[in-house]
């Protein structure tokens, strides 16, 4: 289990934006340059962080790099975190019901 480290790196909103190109589909380096509008070192940086976590793969194809994403590192957060959403899902349901019996109470004769 590596959460605080995906965590650390899903804190950086440069990173989330990169996962959310490659969920699209893979990028070559000079792709994420002129989407992310920052220097290449500053995007190969990035890149480099969210390699080593674990949440993206290169592959190489001539000279260039393909950057894709990995979902397996995700999936993995996503049923770690399940059981947290599903108590916030609950306890949204019983403020809904408060609020409609709130209403239902201020607008009754």
């Amino acid at each position: 289990m590596f959460f605080p480290v995906t965590f650390d790196v899903l804190a950086d909103p440069t990173r989330r934006r990169i996962l959310d190109l490659l969920r699209e589909e893979p990028r070559s380096v000079g792709g994420l340059v002129e989407e992310l509008g920052i220097s290449q070192p500053g995007t190969s940086k990035h890149l480099r962080v969210l390699r080593d976590a674990g949440l993206v793969r290169v592959r190489k194809d001539g000279q260039r790099r393909w950057y894709e994403l990995r979902t397996e590192p995700l999936a993995e957060l996503i049923r770690w975190v399940e059981p947290y959403r599903e108590l916030w899902a609950g306890q949204l349901d019983a403020l809904e019901r408060h609020l409609d019996e709130t209403a239902r109470k201020g607008t009754a004769p």
